[in-house]
């Protein structure tokens, strides 16, 4: 009898921890403003917080690199296969949201589309460092030193340029 008086209180007791367990609640820190990113904000509104934020610059930079991005387009965009990005023609366009189509969607002369392959937010991440590489970026979102120690000059560090649209459609 003693043992099963033992086992009943153990299954109550058992029962009543169980019951006084509360899943833990976190609340995580959305960080700044302008860090965040809501997945409903327009290209012009996302260009708005990535232009302006020096991180975002840098790592568009890191992933220039590790997309291979210079097998085309050559070291600091200068140029190779695929036209080159840091001169005062621009093929389809200079303006955020056409780098931003160019890079998501591709171009039809060998250009592919990374949309569904690379995040949204690098997506824009690149697309502010291609329009930093002819000085479009802002001086006071722009870097200055380079954070991949990979022997490129800052961006705030090129001179602004006034793009022209191409003559020639490639």
């Amino acid at each position: 009898m003693y043992s099963r008086f033992l086992e009943a209180c153990i299954v109550v007791a058992a029962a009543l921890l169980l019951a006084a367990c509360e899943r833990e609640k976190r609340e995580f820190d959305p960080g700044v403003e302008g860090a965040r990113l809501d997945k409903s904000m327009l290209g012009v509104d996302r260009m708005e917080r990535y232009e302006r934020n020096a991180h975002a610059l840098a790592t568009g930079k890191r992933l220039w690199t590790w997309y291979n991005c210079t097998g085309c387009h050559g070291n600091g965009g200068g140029g190779g296969p695929g036209p080159a990005l840091m001169d005062r023609q621009w093929i389809y366009g200079w303006d955020s949201a056409s780098i931003y189509k160019s890079i998501a969607d591709g171009r039809a002369n060998g250009m592919p589309g990374f949309r569904g392959r690379i995040p949204e937010d690098q997506l824009w991440q690149l697309t502010v460092y291609v329009r930093s590489l002819s000085g479009l970026a802002p001086q006071d979102g722009a870097p200055n030193r380079d954070d991949a120690l990979l022997t490129r000059t800052p961006e705030s560090f090129f001179d602004p340029q006034r793009p022209e649209a191409a003559t020639e459609q490639r």
